[in-house]
């Protein structure tokens, strides 16, 4: 969940969400608008992510900016549904899924309470650059463009995923058979971008259409386009497409490539990278991280150093 290139995800094998998400798949997508979703770090522990509770990491937290020390809140924006990164729990406005949890791990190191701010991906950027956040956990790319506002702490990897009719109709092996096709892309998204700019380089040069762009809110709005017949193909971040599939038989993920990490953004003015960077290097050493990627199936999408500023 950008402004100029933005979004991007990990190539997970089927993820075993928890049963109550597939619901999640059908369930109207959050408000444009700001709403803060969840409490913060004195409800985060077990109860909210299902793992142990991480210690306060005093040297992260000495090096908290003293407005966030006196507050004593991390405003954290979240992008809308989009199982398994994060949803809404079933029959509530309380967000669960590798961000949120990923996002109260960091505040429960730092010892801040966590606010969650669901916002649509395309929201993000500007509403940190407005001071309605102090930090994103979105499933962000670290790109040059984005470095020029952000700065960026590496903290899980994943990929990108073509989604197709099931049976695969069209023939779309991979990315490179996207010329001339109708295309679902998340608005903001790295996939839209970056990826879709660079493919239709490539059908220029072999003298083929350009790909015909569609741009959702949501990937699950992307994927009724496609089951309805008005795209031939979805192009999202791998853990959405690999989990939507495992949930609606009329769609399939024709392939999964790119893998890289995505990283937590902070404004640069805020002077918060130094320590939200100490508190993933706690985050990421702990069992508890390990124990939220495996409890939404994502594994594979763990890694061991948080770069702090690493283009992709």
């Amino acid at each position: 969940m950008k402004n100029p290139p933005l979004n991007r995800h990990s190539r997970i094998g089927v993820p075993a969400v928890v049963a109550a998400a597939a619901l999640l798949l059908t369930v109207t997508a959050c408000s444009p608008t700001d709403g803060v979703a969840t409490q913060g770090a004195a409800d985060t522990t077990g109860a909210i992510t299902g793992v142990p509770a991480l210690q306060v990491d005093p040297a992260a937290v000495e090096l908290l900016p003293a407005s966030v020390k006196a507050s004593k809140v991390l405003r954290v924006a979240i992008p809308t549904n989009e199982p398994p990164t994060q949803f809404y729990r079933e029959g509530t406005q309380d967000m669960t899924g590798t961000n949120p949890d990923v996002a109260r791990l960091i505040g429960e190191a730092l010892g801040l309470k966590v606010e969650i701010h669901v916002a649509n991906f395309d929201s993000i950027i500007p509403g940190l650059a407005a001071n309605r956040y102090d930090m994103t956990v979105s499933s962000m790319t670290p790109t040059t463009k984005r470095m020029e506002v952000l700065d960026f702490v590496d903290y899980m990897q994943i990929g990108n995923a073509i989604a197709v009719p099931k049976g695969n109709p069209g023939g779309i092996k991979d990315e490179h058979a996207l010329c001339g096709k109708k295309v679902g892309l998340l608005t903001g998204s790295y996939q839209l971008t970056v990826n879709v700019p660079a493919y239709d380089k490539e059908c220029a040069a072999a003298g083929k259409e350009s790909i015909q762009r569609s741009e959702f809110q949501d990937t699950r709005q992307a994927i009724s386009a496609l089951t309805s017949g008005r795209l031939d193909t979805v192009l999202a971040d791998s853990p959405i497409l690999n989990y939507a599939a495992t949930q609606n038989p009329q769609i399939e993920v024709a392939r999964t490539y790119e893998f890289a990490p995505v990283s937590v953004g902070v404004p640069k003015e805020s002077g918060l990278v130094k320590s939200v960077s100490a508190a993933l290097d706690a985050v990421i050493k702990s069992d508890s991280y390990t124990k939220v990627l495996a409890k939404y199936g994502l594994e594979s999408s763990a890694i061991t150093d948080a770069r702090v500023d690493f283009a992709q």
